[in-house]
């Protein structure tokens, strides 16, 4: 009877191992890809799915790899804060997103504590007796959400020539982000999303509010008025001229636009476009962070060893020259904010048309940050040994009585995505009720890529769930608060719980875990919360003239090269748990910084 048994048990794994097969090839057949017929439920590679391309970027661009390599110093350069010390990366330096535990919790509609750590025990936000229940007896909820310290509240007086930080004054916060007597960065409402893949949603923001349609100035395209975007400044027969912007194809480059200048992400009140051209154009790029000389993109252009920055001859205005168009930088008429011409203490075209330069830099940079070699991509193309047993069992979850396919369907494992115009690409889950936050409408939000989603936690819009576990717990119970009729609970065995979090895990492209090309990066501080003495009080900061504003506590992201890092990234789990802080993730040690902070 062993023998027999042994027998049956073999066969069962050849039909197991033949039934993978199958499907693997059954996936790898040629299909139509992104966009109509594909359908919610078509699960295929995205290797080969043509980047979405600008329409008429000829017009500006003239050399695109130095526009790619531009994008990537924008993207890490601290510098580009009003602080000195506040880059794109800082909310999107780990997977893209944010990786972070203190102060990164805000309630907009209650009193909360501020500069708190978060803990495992904090999440799931809203917590039942039975996580498969949504009616079972609620143990706590919590209106809070997880997202991303930004910026003191501070008004932007002027720059400093050659000064990475500004002149500014504090302002009377909210008493939400003061302890005491001090100020405390303040928190985004949103948790910050992957920007890895982001090339191939058709709107940016989880509310979709960065049109597709770029203008030159602002993230609401064709919205906007002549006022809010009334056109760049084109130099014809040494004469300055508007015209206007509008490429087709561009939500990155909408996108980029808003947080530089927010006052609560990157920016102080008041900061005008004209005035950041003027500063990052006399700046030295990424001066006070290392960049590897085995960098992907910016590699050639390093000063390398221990030396900060690119080479001096990579000067912003020479990478701008040698990326764009001349006619949008070679004119030496000096123009107010409003780009009317005057004599004197003005604006160059160059520093005026910045806006331009950044997005479009930004743009290029993020289209390279494409994901596409995870290992559902290998079966998908025909290796049945690239998903175990269990994780093939999590797909059939995925797609079947999940139906998780439905909103996160295609390549992308998405449906916000080109060409667009999908019903579904943007829906109300019921994480929370719509009146706190009314996303793209109804508390509709946008349905996010799910690669590489085992290491962007914490999850959700609001930041609400620490681990993939959590996610699927929510919608097996069917979401929360009245989800539309799409998310229907469905029962699952444990074993298929845990099915469909290894599928969703087999979702992990290596190169993002260990940070390989194209997903290397130059160093970064980041700003992680703000140390307390031991009865709790805030300690007073130290920079002049902001003598209100606490003190802070900066942790180090080594620079990576193409080759990346040996260890992996951590989960936010991995985070919670103190998995790593041996060296066995990557930035995971808490390193004080070594760049000087300006």
């Amino acid at each position: 009877m062993v023998a027999r048994a042994f027998i049956d048990s073999m066969k069962l794994a050849q039909l197991s191992s033949l039934l993978l097969a199958a499907l693997a090839t059954l996936l790898a057949q040629p299909g139509p890809g992104p966009g109509p017929g594909a359908g919610p439920g078509v699960m295929r590679s995205l290797k080969g799915v043509p980047v979405p391309e600008p329409v008429g970027l000829e017009e500006y661009v003239r050399d695109r790899a130095t526009l790619v390599a531009l994008g990537k110093a924008f993207f890490w350069d601290m510098q580009a804060g009003s602080d000195g010390r506040t880059a794109c990366a800082t909310c999107h330096f780990h997977a893209g997103a944010d990786m972070r535990s203190r102060n990164q919790l805000v309630d907009p509609g209650r009193a909360f504590a501020v500069n708190q750590d978060l803990t495992k025990i904090s999440f799931p936000l809203r917590q039942l007796a039975d996580p498969h229940n949504r009616n079972s007896p609620v143990l706590a909820d919590s209106s809070a959400r997880v997202g991303s310290a930004g910026t003191f509240r501070r008004q932007f007086e002027d720059i400093v020539p050659g000064a990475a930080a500004e002149m500014g004054a504090d302002l009377t916060d909210d008493p939400s982000f003061t302890k005491g007597d001090l100020y405390v960065r303040r928190v985004t409402t949103r948790n910050s999303p992957s920007v890895i893949n982001s090339v191939f949603y058709t709107r940016g923001f989880w509310d979709g509010r960065a049109s597709r349609i770029f203008n030159g100035f602002t993230v609401s395209g064709d919205a906007a008025t002549v006022a809010q975007a009334p056109g760049l400044l084109e130099s014809r027969d040494g004469l300055l001229v508007r015209r206007a912007v509008r490429l087709d194809n561009s939500p990155l480059a909408s996108q980029a636009v808003g947080p530089v200048l927010d006052h609560l992400e990157m920016s102080y009140a008041g900061r005008s476009w004209p005035k950041l051209g003027q500063k990052m154009l006399n700046l030295p790029p990424l001066a006070f962070q290392r960049v590897s000389v085995q960098d992907s993109v910016l590699g050639p252009f390093a000063r390398g060893g221990d030396l900060p920055g690119l080479q001096p001859q990579y000067s912003y205005r020479a990478l701008i020259q040698a990326a764009f168009e001349p006619r949008y930088w070679e004119s030496l008429q000096l123009v107010d904010e409003s780009g009317a011409p005057v004599a004197s203490r003005g604006f160059t075209q160059a520093e005026y048309n910045f806006p331009l330069f950044w997005a479009l830099a930004l743009q290029a940079y993020q289209s390279t940050l494409v994901s596409d070699d995870s290992r559902f991509d290998r079966f998908a193309e025909g290796d049945p040994a690239a998903l175990t047993a269990e994780e093939h069992a999590g797909l059939q979850i995925f797609q079947n009585q999940g139906r998780c396919a439905t909103c996160h369907g295609g390549p992308e494992f998405s449906n916000a995505v080109y060409p667009g115009n999908r019903p579904d690409a943007f829906e109300r889950t019921g994480v929370r009720p719509a009146a706190e936050d009314l996303g793209a409408g109804n508390g509709q939000f946008k349905s996010v890529t799910l690669r590489n989603v085992e290491l962007t936690g914490p999850y959700f819009h609001n930041g609400g769930a620490a681990t993939l576990e959590q996610v699927v717990e929510f919608y097996i119970r069917g979401g929360d608060f009245n989800p539309v009729n799409d998310i229907r609970p469905f029962n699952v065995s444990p074993a298929q719980k845990a099915a469909l979090v290894a599928f969703l895990k087999a979702l992990t492209d290596d190169r993002v875990r260990h940070e390989r090309a194209p997903f290397d990066h130059p160093e970064l501080c980041v700003p992680d919360g703000h140390p307390e003495t031991d009865d709790g009080a805030l300690l007073a900061g130290e920079i002049a003239p902001f003598w209100r504003s606490a003190a802070e506590r900066w942790i180090a992201i080594r620079e990576s090269g193409a080759n990346g890092n040996a260890a992996p990234l951590r989960t936010f789990e991995e985070l919670l748990r103190n998995i790593g802080s041996d060296g066995s993730r990557a930035h995971a040690a808490g390193e004080a910084c070594t760049a000087p902070l300006p």
